[in-house]
């Protein structure tokens, strides 16, 4: 049992001033397999803290229904066997360029911009979680009297109430009914706040009687200075120091220079302030459930959709390896460690020798969502991803064009966000823009148009928007009703039970939009490995019904990150969900996807 407080000047372990030298790490982002290796690797690195976010929308799918909330227990115990201290994060939002920015589409669906307030569903809803969630936290308290690892308590020292929220709300009765919460459901180790270095942010998201601390990737003291406008007393905390920065598919991005991080990482430190590195490790954003953003000064333009790699330009890169910052940022951090740093870990094995995917069946679009998808709907207009209980994947909506009618303009309205059209069995167009005109069609016709969501916004005002064409379709001036809309989710692609029951064929010459199945023979042992999908446009992966996350050939991420623990010596079964076309597989130049070592560190 420690005591953890907040002082003055200085936070106090057992009456001892206590800098907290901490790292981000999301568990969630690794591997479980793999969390010893990242944790000691933060160590090395001269850490002596973690932090992780939790999303809810992982843990809870549906409403009511809990998929493993225990995993961050367990890794609040691995932190603790690590010899860390734990900053635990649980939102109910936390951005973390995460799908909805953790929240769940059910809530969001039908509450829209009443998250995040004082509004009884939604606060129903977040107790609901809190109350399944917190007593992972509550028995890792530092200061329990024992908890899961035996006598002592936990590694956990302090707890963030929501996140970021000045740059979002300014519901005052909201931020003090989760402290109220925290609270009352347990948590005794002191509260915090995190904001940008702005006094309408802070000011936003501050709570009385609760430490703020800001975000910010240079400048410290202007951002402290800024932070102490706002708070006289207290310590000094930035919770995070963005050490580099995501991507968005289809847009390059700048890495930050080694140097340029670790000299700010060195004036917070000089400012004589604690930190916690954003992030320590990236690690990945399986499962498709990568975020995005909007475009824009004030983020309301067009759709930015975040990689599916969470490298981040972290100091441990995504496969668990020490770049050239993690070396700089050692240096800096072992000025300020009790003692010496601990050796640096053993990187990964990866994978032994290439291998090259037999991918020799197939089944198309149609027949995949005939077998896996939703019921199908029919309404006046389109349905929602959120009214058909899609969170992620597809959803297929179809009408007819009245006739006989001459050639009009064909439009969606309210596209999010990206469609494959086909009328009359012909692929015509693909489109992702909010309102997109397809071209012109005569009456009568039938009309498809395949949509994926290519991630729920985690950031700014566009928080909590529907997914799917929530405005309508329309021939010249004239909606189009009687629409029928089936979405199909992710998910069902990991029940092996209802893949079975999908009418799979011999894959011909010609790569078609559907649902591709081959084979992954690992002659030697496992270890780390890229997957690279030569000529393959968009879609997801698995191995062995583990989901890598989506690929995209606009890039700039060319391959996806397998984690060794994912693979088996000898065969391992491999699943293509391509939305748009597949190379030819057979051939010279075919594009059957292989699995390679991982690449040199940058």
């Amino acid at each position: 049992m420690a005591q953890f407080v907040v002082g003055e000047r200085d936070f106090a372990l057992d009456g001892r001033p206590l800098r907290l030298l901490s790292g981000a790490l999301h568990y969630f982002r690794v591997h479980e397999a793999q969390w010893d290796h990242r944790l000691a690797m933060l160590r090395a690195m001269g850490l002596n803290c973690v932090e992780t976010y939790v999303p809810w929308n992982l843990h809870e799918p549906r409403p009511g229904e809990f998929k493993d909330p225990e995993q961050l227990g367990r890794f609040l115990d691995a932190v603790q066997a690590a010899g860390l201290w734990a900053i635990v994060r649980p939102g109910p939002y936390i951005c973390a360029e995460w799908e909805n920015g953790g929240l769940p589409e059910w809530l969001t669906g039908p509450l829209g911009r009443r998250v995040r307030t004082w509004d009884a569903v939604y606060l129903r809803a977040v107790d609901a979680w809190f109350e399944r969630l917190l007593p992972q936290v509550v028995a890792r308290q530092c200061t329990a009297v024992s908890g899961p690892g035996g006598p002592g308590g936990g590694p956990v020292i302090m707890v963030q109430a929501e996140n970021e929220y000045g740059s979002y709300g300014s519901d005052a009765r909201y931020l003090a009914w989760i402290v109220e919460r925290l609270r009352e459901r347990g948590i005794r180790v002191p509260l915090c706040t995190s904001d940008g270095p702005e006094d309408h942010m802070l000011s936003g998201g501050s709570i009385p009687g609760v430490l703020a601390t800001a975000n910010f990737g240079s400048g410290a003291r202007e951002a402290f200075a800024t932070l102490r406008r706002h708070q006289a007393d207290g310590p000094l905390m930035c919770m995070e120091f963005w050490c580099g920065w995501f991507a968005h598919w289809g847009q390059a991005q700048a890495p930050r220079a080694p140097e340029d991080a670790a000299a700010a990482l060195r004036e917070i430190l000089e400012c004589g302030a604690s930190v916690n590195i954003y992030m320590a490790h990236g690690g990945t954003s399986f499962g498709g459930r990568a975020g995005a953003n909007r475009a824009g000064e004030l983020q309301d333009e067009a759709l930015r959709a975040t990689v599916t790699s969470y490298d981040y330009g972290a100091p441990v890169d995504e496969r668990g390896r020490p770049t050239e910052k993690f070396w700089r940022f050692r240096e800096v951090l072992a000025e300020w460690a009790e003692g010496p740093l601990p050796e640096v870990p053993e990187p990964p094995l990866v994978l032994s020798a290439p291998v090259r995917a037999v991918v020799g069946e197939w089944a198309p679009a149609g027949e995949v969502m005939a077998a896996l998808g939703g019921a199908e709907v029919e309404g006046g207009g389109p349905a929602t991803f959120e009214e058909l209980g899609v969170d992620r994947g597809v959803v297929r909506y179809r009408v007819e064009v009245p006739g006989p009618r001459g050639r009009y303009p064909l439009r969606v309205r309210g596209l999010r966000d990206r469609a494959v059209v086909w009328v009359d069995g012909v692929r015509t167009a693909v489109v992702d823009t909010e309102d997109a005109v397809i071209g012109e069609v005569a009456g009568p016709a039938s009309v498809e148009l395949w949509v994926e969501s290519l991630g729920r916004v985690n950031y700014g005002p566009r928080l909590a928007e529907s997914k799917g064409i929530v405005g309508g379709l329309l021939h010249e001036r004239q909606f189009l009703h009687g629409v029928r809309s089936r979405g199909l989710r992710l998910d069902a692609m990991e029940d092996a039970e209802a893949v079975a029951k999908v009418a799979f064929r011999a894959a011909g010459a010609e790569g078609a939009a559907g649902l591709y199945r081959g084979t992954l023979t690992l002659a030697g042992r496992p270890g780390d490995a890229d997957l690279a999908l030569p000529g393959w446009t968009r879609g997801f992966v698995w191995i062995n019904g583990f989901c890598l996350g989506r690929y995209w050939a606009v890039g700039p991420q060319r391959t996806l990150y397998v984690p060794g623990p994912v693979l088996r010596e000898g065969d391992n079964e491999l699943l293509v969900w391509e939305l748009e076309g597949a190379p030819a597989l057979v051939g010279e130049g075919a594009g059957a996807p292989g699995l390679y070592p991982c690449a040199a560190v940058r």
